[in-house]
């Protein structure tokens, strides 16, 4: 391997690791979002049904004064009858009377459809809330293991920082412009080392004289596709068979050779 890029590796293993840190911490308030979700469309439910109950309420209390005010009108009826003088007149009055009733009867039958309602959100409404407690304990739990994980995730990246400075500091200075403007471009690896006669970071075969050179030279040299760092990292030769050293066995007497 070359020596050189030796410290680069090394800085390459933390920064991969930065990188994979800073993602995941990119994503737990997404997480939290996504966990969020059931409760608060349990909520909403709560929040229409409560809304729902509070409308059927007030539509009962109307039709409730509806029906105070019939009452109202139909005892003044009822004492208008005394005071009538014929009969065509007291019958009209009498059916008039009847129209009333039937329409305080048609009143009564809503306010009590309201409160057969009223009971049937009140239900609902107790359900939910039940919905909202569970979805609460749910992202509770969820949200202590996210932040716990954020809180390990921040230690280890302070901690990864604070190496990676160290790394850097041990690499030429020239060599880690390059290093970091390769970073910059690709948003990944810089490096790269040879797999199966293959660059590991573009996954193209490299030519064989190339790969050669990289073996045996402290010179830098860079993918042709890619243009990533290549690096050989000693992998295991290709299996060889065992020479036989096992001798001739000795020829008998008055054998031919």
């Amino acid at each position: 391997m070359n020596q050189n890029l030796s410290p680069l590796i090394e800085l390459q293993k933390i920064d991969l690791r930065i990188m994979e840190i800073t993602e995941q911490r990119r994503r737990i308030p997404e997480r939290l979002h996504a966990v969020e979700t059931p409760l608060r469309e349990a909520k909403q439910s709560l929040q229409d049904t409560s809304s729902a109950v509070e409308a059927s309420v007030k539509e009962r209390r109307s039709h409730e004064k509806d029906v105070e005010a019939q009452d109202a009108h139909t005892d003044k009826m009822r004492a208008r009858l005394s005071e009538l003088k014929t009969n065509k007149e007291y019958q009209a009055h009498l059916f008039e009377l009847q129209m009333a009733n039937k329409k305080k009867s048609d009143i009564e039958d809503k306010v009590l459809a309201c409160m057969e309602k009223i009971e049937q959100l009140q239900v609902a409404a107790k359900e939910a809330q039940e919905k909202v407690r569970i979805a609460e304990q749910a992202f509770n739990k969820e949200k202590q293991v996210l932040d716990e994980m954020d809180r390990k995730l921040s230690s280890e990246l302070a901690e990864l920082e604070s190496q990676q400075r160290e790394r850097s500091a041990k690499v030429e200075p020239a060599l880690l412009a390059r290093y970091a403007k390769l970073k910059a471009s690709r948003k990944d690896q810089p490096l790269a080392a040879i797999q199966r006669g293959m660059c590991a970071g573009c996954r193209l075969q490299i030519p064989p004289q190339l790969i050669a050179e990289v073996k045996r030279s402290q010179d830098l040299h860079t993918c042709p596709y890619c243009h990533r760092m290549l690096y050989w990292d000693g992998e295991a030769q290709a299996d060889q068979k065992p020479l036989d050293h096992t001798k001739p066995t000795d020829l008998e007497v008055g054998e031919s050779v």
